[in-house]
């Protein structure tokens, strides 16, 4: 079971109109939703990204596939 994510208290300036665009886009009722859901899309954006330039040409067709 995985365990529950460490949440700490943090307090800065964002563009309010990219939070409410944020909240929509994530489907998210609050802005601290809407924050901790936007940094955990980048961070597994990030890891993808870092897959996918390690295996471009690598892989072959379709390998990717489930069964």
């Amino acid at each position: 079971m995985a365990r529950p994510a460490q949440l700490k208290r943090k307090s800065f300036f964002v563009d309010e109109k990219k939070l409410v665009q944020a909240r929509k886009a994530l489907g998210v009722d609050t802005d601290a939703e809407a924050v901790r859901l936007s940094i955990e899309w980048v961070a597994e954006m990030q890891t993808f990204w870092k897959f996918i330039s390690k295996t471009r040409g690598k892989l072959e067709p379709g390998s990717m596939n489930a069964p």
